[in-house]
């Protein structure tokens, strides 16, 4: 079936999932804010930044109106900075078809509220479509999507007949979606995962192995399910594309933001520049300030996540912080 799409949102994840759609025979507008994206996207059918060497399909239409991306729109996809949805949606709101679909591609929680990107969306959405939300995750690099590898991921929504609409919209040859009912396991598993990936990066940065990457990732799940499970997430969600299969791409590829800003921290840089060069939001860094929080109110120990505060905020040594986890009381495995 053949949809008109408004993603909203043009980094590297937006563009990649612009292109999946456009090639699926769907009718995509691509919403940025900045004109020379838009302009280089109409004339050379490639954006200026990301993903420079992809060509986008002729059918895939840039920008910069909020109102002509969304006019009519049977889909609108959320793929802003968790920081930037309140404000993206104060503006887009206005223009969301009465029977539009909603579907976030951002992963993270916002500081000082503690709310996930479903709690956000529940509150700035239009009310007609608040009961057409379904949240995206899973492993998913926006260049191996936008070079048509086969990719799998998760659409979560509290109605299941929501998610397997957009399942059916979103899905290609080479982009599979499955569905499933627990946003919050797809959500927590989705941001909690950023936080060990900068972890995993540092471990790297540091010269250490496979041994320290599978000990980091393993104990990291742990992390991550106690939280979620805590907040209402099915453990076997965890187990699934949008947590394991995240966080073990997540945690593994020079590919991942986040695991880039841990690469450079365990390499002796310094945040403030290591973050200037990125060039994208790496979602990892303020997700860990609102774990932070969110494990302290639900008194749940995430000793990896502690770590990787101080070291992003506090400016503590990284080999220190490895050290001082091999350090921690001996436990059973499943403490």
């Amino acid at each position: 079936m053949s949809e008109t799409v408004c993603v909203m949102g043009a980094g590297s994840f937006g563009t990649a999932l612009a292109k999946v759609l456009a090639e699926g025979g769907h009718e995509v507008r691509l919403w940025a804010r900045d004109p020379v994206v838009v302009d280089t996207i109409r004339a050379e059918h490639r954006h200026p930044r990301r993903l420079k060497n992809i060509r986008l399909p002729p059918g895939l239409r840039a920008t910069t109106s909020l109102q002509e991306g969304l006019t009519g729109a049977g889909l609108v996809v959320s793929s802003v900075p968790t920081l930037a949805v309140r404000g993206v949606w104060a503006d887009a709101s206005p223009f969301v078809h009465d029977g539009a679909y909603v579907m976030s591609a951002s992963k993270g929680i916002e500081n000082g509220t503690l709310a996930l990107v479903s709690d956000i969306l529940q509150a700035s959405v239009p009310a007609h479509c608040a009961q057409r939300l379904c949240y995206l995750s899973g492993p998913s690099f926006a260049i191996e999507m936008a070079k048509r590898l086969p990719t799998a991921v998760t659409i979560a929504a509290v109605d299941e007949a929501v998610a397997a609409h957009v399942q059916r919209i979103i899905s290609t040859d080479y982009f599979r979606a499955y569905t499933t009912t627990d946003v919050q396991g797809v959500e927590l598993g989705g941001a909690l995962k950023n936080v060990i990936a900068i972890a995993s990066g540092a471990a790297a940065g540091l010269g250490f192995g496979q041994n320290t990457m599978a000990a980091l990732i393993t104990r990291g799940l742990a992390e991550i399910g106690r939280l979620a499970v805590k907040l209402g997430a099915q453990p076997q969600t965890l187990a699934g594309l949008a947590g394991m299969g995240d966080l073990v791409l997540t945690c593994t590829s020079p590919t991942s933001r986040n695991y880039t800003v841990g690469l450079q921290l365990g390499q002796g840089r310094k945040l403030a520049e290591i973050l200037a060069g990125l060039g994208e939001v790496a979602e990892g860094v303020n997700t860990t300030k609102a774990v932070k929080a969110l494990s302290a109110r639900e008194g749940i120990e995430m000793p990896i996540a502690d770590a990787v505060h101080r070291l992003l905020f506090e400016g503590t040594d990284p080999r220190d912080e490895v050290i001082g986890l091999m350090g921690r009381k001996l436990k059973k495995e499943s403490a």
